[in-house]
């Protein structure tokens, strides 16, 4: 890849053929948030929603990303989100290990980009794609991972936590641990004396 800047990249993954993905997809989904962030979100794919306008995240499980991330004090100027494959799976299907393979050099010059030390995985194709993981997502979740610098947290996908409401709370404990240590590397300040994330608001 020789994008010289953020906005070659989009371009060149904008373009993108790699995969039996491209000739299905509305849009190809980059990202969302900031460009350079202290916390990198990875998703499994883009759905309906987030073919049709571009953007990861935007159905009913990105509103409740956004919720969490909201009542943690976590505003878009510290995230960057996105995908482990940036064209929709036809039906919302889970990406084949070949789709993310097409794809995984642009997800990793898109951690160059966003600089992040953080990454938060939602879900278990996200940790399998990303760290070659394939345990369930309810025994790994909430245990940090340490990789070249990098502080890993595996969780739910807000998708789940739609179907089942009980786990939003183990969901909620990650994003603390998230917070936590976003504040120890020096990603974010601490919040104020006597402020605490608001759990009632997600």
């Amino acid at each position: 890849m020789q994008d010289r800047n953020w906005s070659e990249f989009v371009a060149a993954c904008s373009a993108c053929t790699r995969c039996e993905l491209a000739a299905t997809r509305r849009n190809v989904v980059v990202w969302r948030g900031a460009v350079v962030a202290p916390l990198l979100i990875v998703g499994e794919g883009p759905g309906a929603s987030e073919d049709e306008q571009g953007l990861p995240f935007v159905g009913r499980s990105g509103e409740l990303l956004d919720t969490a991330l909201t009542a943690q004090g976590l505003d878009p100027s510290t995230y960057h989100i996105c995908n482990i494959v940036k064209c929709r799976p036809p039906g919302n299907r889970q990406p084949t290990p070949a789709e993310a393979e097409a794809c995984r050099p642009w997800l990793r010059r898109q951690l160059q980009y966003a600089g992040s030390r953080v990454i938060l995985l939602l879900g278990a194709t996200a940790l399998r794609y990303f760290t070659g993981e394939t345990v369930g997502i309810t025994k790994v979740r909430g245990i940090w991972r340490e990789s070249r610098g990098y502080w890993i947290m595996p969780s739910y996908h807000p998708a789940y936590l739609l179907r089942d409401r009980r786990q939003r709370e183990p969901f909620w404990q990650d994003l603390t641990a998230v917070r936590a240590k976003l504040e120890e590397l020096g990603g974010i300040p601490p919040l104020p004396t006597g402020e605490a994330p608001d759990a009632a608001a997600f």
